[in-house]
């Protein structure tokens, strides 16, 4: 309903720090003793830095919740992939994520899709659920994204 805090830190694009990054992010925050669950907007970051969501849970204690607009075609990302470094690492990383859930919300019946680790997937899709207020994305996701243009773009360009 309210937000209580913004936390950022840096990642290399194309890298492979994003997890380290997110884990030492989170565990020296003055707000962890109050985050529930860690929602990502995918499991990529800066092109492909993937997260291993498995390692996050692990390390943090915390539920991690992914979410996808769409499903993700894990033949182009393969291809993606073969132009950088390690690029069976990453794509280990990126299905070691696993199953990927529909999830419908209330606001919307375009579907989005959810991977998650260290939540059963009933509580994940709850979640999703009950925290779409204003569109099928989770409104921790699109307030992080309208912060995020807002930052790079000089505006943020969510809708009215």
């Amino acid at each position: 309903m309210w937000l209580d805090g913004v936390l950022s830190t840096y990642i290399t694009r194309d890298g492979m720090d994003a997890t380290d990054s997110l884990i030492e992010m989170i565990s020296a925050s003055k707000h962890k003793n109050q985050v529930r669950v860690i929602m990502l907007d995918g499991v990529t970051y800066g092109g492909f830095n993937p997260i291993d969501i498995v390692r996050l849970n692990e390390s943090t204690g915390m539920g991690v919740i992914v979410l996808m607009r769409s499903m993700p075609d894990f033949e182009n990302m393969k291809k993606a992939l073969s132009h950088l470094d390690y690029p069976d690492d990453r794509f280990g990383i990126i299905k070691k994520a696993g199953r990927i859930s529909r999830v419908v919300t209330s606001h919307s019946h375009t579907p989005v899709y959810i991977q998650c680790a260290g939540i059963d997937e009933i509580s994940a899709t709850k979640i999703v659920q009950l925290s779409a207020t204003r569109s099928n994305i989770p409104e921790p996701l699109r307030v992080a994204h309208l912060i995020a243009t807002g930052i790079i773009c000089g505006e943020s360009c969510g809708k009215p």
